[in-house]
């Protein structure tokens, strides 16, 4: 009954249990709003401790996406799934394979792309057993990996934070503290290197915090002393939820604005992020980047850097349009962006 509370409180639409015995596979698949269209998010697989926790991650997960799209103009619904296993010794083309088959039973009400512990190449394997699948690699006809495309636009969301508490939308010469060194992450800090920002970085994973520091001039501390560090904003771009009781107080920035989906732990922590006077860009909105591209890639549009880019680069206009909402409504950004999503939603509806 817990459950059933639970998806009744946002309204999700269909929530799939998924089990195949032959290749081990246990995943769920979660659709929560499908008014703009067909309901398109990553297929994320972790090593979740319980079954219990990893429903919890695609609920949240799968709303984000309806929200994401909702203010990032795309005409997709809201939906996510998840793979309980550890992707790099349990993922494997038989498990792929059974996986992209429930996704075909849903007969295109969800289209699976890429996410945390899944890639380009995986969703070609996927497809082998759906047609309902985007993110596809490009030597097998698909966009490629999104991630970039996703740096790109909260390397926009940063840029429109910068405008808003320094008066100039120029990254060079700003401490940018990017958290997480994976695709979107390293990306991220590569954007802002050649922009000419002085980085800080953290990532778990040492031969990419090794990497940041030769290439990109990083400085690299310990994954907890990161919330510790002065700087302009504060960028998440691995795990949510990073932004909580435990480190709000210790953040020393003006700003936060990352490519992780659901930052804030709860969304009270909104508001205490205004009450300190620090500008928070929602995260569904500035890593809205990779949601736009696999849009074209799914209705079959051009996907080419320079067209995509300029779609992108509207974040930085709609992250200030929250910013100015917000001031004049006297509410967090995070409620305002909700806001705005909700009403696009509701205009459709």
């Amino acid at each position: 009954m817990q459950v059933f509370q639970q998806l009744g409180e946002h309204d999700y639409e269909k929530v799939v249990f998924c089990n195949d015995n032959d290749s081990g596979l246990r995943a769920i698949i979660a659709i929560h709003d499908t008014t703009l269209g067909p309901a398109l998010g990553g297929v994320r697989m972790l090593p979740y401790a319980t079954e219990a926790e990893a429903l919890e991650d695609v609920l949240r997960l799968s709303r984000g996406m309806t929200y994401k799209a909702a203010i990032s103009g795309v005409d997709l619904g809201g939906g996510k799934s998840v793979i309980i296993g550890d992707a790099r010794t349990g993922k494997n083309p038989a498990l792929l394979r059974a996986m992209g088959r429930f996704v075909n039973t849903m007969a295109g009400e969800y289209i699976a792309g890429q996410d945390i512990g899944t890639n380009s190449h995986d969703m070609a394997v996927i497809r082998g057993a759906t047609r309902h699948v985007a993110c596809v690699n490009e030597s097998a006809g698909g966009a490629g990996d999104p991630s970039r495309t996703t740096a790109y636009g909260v390397s926009c969301g940063i840029r429109a934070v910068l405008k808003a508490t320094n008066g100039s939308d120029s990254i060079g010469g700003r401490h940018i503290v990017v958290q997480g060194l994976g695709n979107v992450g390293y990306a991220l800090a590569k954007f802002c290197h050649e922009a000419g920002a002085r980085l800080t970085v953290s990532e778990i994973y040492q031969p990419l915090a090794k990497k940041a520091a030769s290439e990109l001039g990083a400085e690299v501390v310990d994954a907890d002393a990161i919330y510790d560090v002065e700087c302009d904003v504060f960028s998440p771009n691995s795990i949510g939820g990073v932004i909580n009781d435990d480190t709000i107080a210790r953040l020393r920035c003006k700003a936060v604005a990352g490519g992780a989906n659901n930052i804030l732990a709860e969304p009270r922590h909104g508001d205490e992020l205004m009450q300190r006077g620090i500008v928070y860009a929602p995260d569904y909105l500035v890593n809205s980047g990779g949601l736009i591209r696999c849009q074209e890639e799914v209705f079959g549009r051009p996907t080419e850097d320079f067209t995509i880019y300029s779609k992108v680069t509207q974040i930085f206009d709609q992250t200030l349009q929250v910013i100015a909402l917000a001031e004049e409504l006297g509410i967090s950004t995070a409620a305002a962006a909700d806001w705005m999503a909700e009403e696009r939603i509701a205009g459709a509806g």
